[in-house]
């Protein structure tokens, strides 16, 4: 099948482009300092801080387990992660170098990926793919809908309880980072989930690009090993697995020449002063 080019594309020096050396030597560990690390159990959601120009880095500490993200600027959260947009602007499943995009009106990069353990796994056989921005979050609002029954450590859940200390509430909660989940699309142009390939030990690391609150579930579906619904669904609770997150301090120098990515510099007038559009008069 012939491939059609992507509708979004970087040329040199565009916001689309990025500077692989600076981010290939953030990578590489020099003089990094850990700030802090914790585990999130099964079933749970936990959210922190990363001012920019740190780095913090989702880690599978006990085996293939998913995790749903959310980014938020730490002193704005109405800036916060735009699933949609990144994936059209970078891919629907990301990987090294890709960045993570913020809301209008403020569209910038906020997060740039630097490191990514399963950066190789490509697409399998059946098209799934890692670190999807296809899906969202598992909610209790669809479990209901589907099951008939209430469960309240969905990751949508998880993730407001994760954000009420900080003041956010589930209204703030957003289209997620699926972290280590494998996900395309069938034949029939439907969404699919595969378990994940991932195994102890592997990780996906992120550039902070500005001070960031984040927030992250471990999902009640574990690895996705499990259907979790349908006629074949059952409690996929032996598949759940812990998350660890760490936080890192760089190195002085690596940051000499960074600067936080400035908001979108539209005018934001939307053409609400004009009584005639420009091609009308």
């Amino acid at each position: 099948m012939k491939d059609f080019p992507a509708a979004y594309q970087s040329t040199a020096g565009s916001a689309l482009a990025v500077d692989r050396t600076f981010y290939r030597r953030i990578a590489e560990n020099p003089g990094r300092r850990l700030v802090e690390k914790f585990v999130i159990p099964i079933r749970a959601g936990r959210a922190w801080k990363v001012p920019a120009g740190h780095v913090f880095r989702i880690v599978t500490v006990e085996g293939p387990q998913v995790g749903d993200l959310n980014l938020w600027n730490l002193h704005n959260p109405r800036e916060r992660l735009w699933a949609s947009r990144t994936r059209q602007l970078q891919a629907s499943h990301v990987t090294t170098f890709d960045r993570l995009w913020s809301t209008l009106p403020y569209l910038r990069p906020i997060a740039t990926i630097t490191s990514d353990s399963l950066a190789s796994y490509g697409v399998d056989e059946f098209g799934g793919r890692i670190h999807d921005l296809l899906g969202t979050r598992c909610d209790p609002y669809v479990n209901r809908m589907l099951t008939g029954e209430d469960f309240d450590f969905c990751c949508h859940s998880n993730l407001v309880r994760a954000v009420a200390p900080y003041g956010l509430t589930e209204l703030d909660v957003h289209d997620v980072l699926n972290v280590f989940q494998c996900t395309g699309l069938n034949r029939e142009d439907k969404y699919f989930m595969r378990a994940s390939p991932a195994r102890t030990g592997d990780h996906l690391e992120f550039f902070a690009e500005i001070d960031l609150l984040c927030a992250l579930s471990t999902c009640p579906g574990g690895d996705l090993s499990v259907p979790l619904w349908g006629p074949e669904a059952r409690d996929p609770l032996t598949v759940c697995r812990p998350l660890g997150v760490e936080v890192h301090a760089l190195a002085p120098e690596l940051l000499q020449d960074w600067a936080s990515p400035k908001i979108a510099a539209y005018g934001g007038g939307h053409g609400l002063g004009l009584k005639t559009p420009p091609w009308a008069a």
